[in-house]
């Protein structure tokens, strides 16, 4: 059995709420460009695997399966960003309309106009993957414009996601990107301190409740500090655009009718937005590994959930909840993730989370390198029951 040694980076990736910091330089990246997001897939060793989730990845055909739906298309991507943000401005025009009738008819509404935030930041995420259109422009032009809808800025966002992307399930390389997950061998060698702050963020009124406004809202409005020229001019510039919309509101619906609409918005797709990432990467049979035996394919399949959510839920998150083909190849747009789910057996093979047993995540706490799950501190308990008897 492999010793607990302290990872090399075991902190979130959000700084100041699931992480003690954000020292990029503890954790190095390679710029992100299309050949590194290629080399991520190349890290994959050829052989047959069998995990204990029952899973058998062949990863000497699974580069050539996911390439059959590394397929942009325009219209496609077009109708969806139609069919996205037509409505979601529409919302705004019937609210500017309600604000003389009843609050109590705009908030409804502004709720509304979250869960379509939440598609519209599915479509950015896709392109800053490059995967939404084919062109390289078209992706960085509609990012950059949509960044400023979902406050979060495009290239800075896209250099810390490739790297999840290339580092997800690696128990050595955790700190980017990632909900922060102690083992439970690094919380009992932990601080006090630690410990209370390590509780602290898992909170699920602090996990789901605060944090998700203070990422959007604050976070995401100063650039990381290791980052390069090119990521700070990208914060700065949607910051200049999310205070331009914001004037632009606060002249047309007033300043305080504003601030009630979009912090409303802002709040059910903040709250939604990490609720999925949390529950793609945080349930128990989840794969995580040490770098030396970590492998590329076993993290995307195993440490990727299959979020099989109701119809109407999979539209609005732009069918997200397939997260084990997207770790596995990202570059499949968001609109074909469902054919190449349903036409490919070795996507069956992993089994589906529901809405109802994803609640089960908020357990879920430490991360048990022994039985090679994730469990809650109710697990320590018995730990330590089981040396004090032995």
């Amino acid at each position: 059995m492999r010793s607990a040694k302290p990872a090399a980076n075991d902190d979130a990736g959000i700084p100041g709420v699931w992480a003690e910091g954000h020292d990029l330089s503890r954790n190095p990246v390679a710029p992100v460009t299309p050949r590194f997001e290629a080399s991520i897939a190349m890290k994959s060793q050829d052989a047959r695997q069998h995990t204990g989730s029952g899973i058998e990845t062949e990863t000497k055909g699974w580069k050539e399966i996911v390439r059959r739906y590394q397929l942009p298309s325009w219209w496609r991507a077009t109708w969806q960003i139609l069919n996205t943000l037509a409505p979601y401005f529409a919302l705004w025009t019937l609210m500017y309309f309600s604000l003389a009738v009843s609050y109590w008819l705009v908030i409804p509404l502004a709720i509304l106009a979250g869960a379509f935030l939440v598609r519209s930041f599915v479509i950015f995420h896709d392109c800053t993957h490059d995967s939404f259109f084919k062109s390289k422009r078209a992706n960085e032009i509609v990012g950059v414009l949509i960044g400023i809808l979902v406050f979060t800025p495009y290239h800075q966002w896209r250099w810390e996601h490739t790297i999840h992307h290339s580092s997800a399930g690696d128990l050595d390389r955790r700190g980017m990107g990632d909900v922060w997950t102690l083992t439970m061998q690094e919380y009992l060698e932990s601080s006090r301190w630690r410990r209370f702050t390590y509780r602290l963020s898992r909170n699920p009124v602090i996990l789901f409740g605060v944090a998700p406004l203070l990422l959007f809202l604050v976070f995401q409005r100063f650039p990381s500090r290791k980052s390069g020229k090119r990521f700070r001019i990208s914060v700065h510039a949607t910051n200049l655009g999310i205070l331009l919309v914001g004037a632009a509101g606060a002249w047309l619906f007033g300043i305080l009718p504003y601030l009630i609409i979009q912090l409303t918005a802002m709040l059910v797709a903040s709250i939604a937005g990490v609720w999925l990432f949390y529950v793609q990467h945080q349930f128990e049979d989840v794969y995580w590994e040490r770098r030396t035996d970590w492998d590329f394919a076993r993290a995307a399949l195993e440490g990727s959930s299959f979020y099989k959510l109701p119809r109407i839920l999979q539209w609005f998150s732009g069918n997200i909840g397939y997260h084990h083909i997207h770790h596995l190849s990202p570059r499949i747009p968001n609109y074909e993730l469902e054919r190449a789910h349903n036409a490919e057996p070795m996507f069956h093979q992993v089994k589906p989370l529901t809405l109802r047993m994803s609640l089960k995540s908020l357990r879920f706490r430490l991360w048990d390198e022994h039985l090679h799950k994730l469990t809650g501190y109710r697990s320590l308990k018995d730990s330590r029951r089981k040396k004090d008897g032995s």
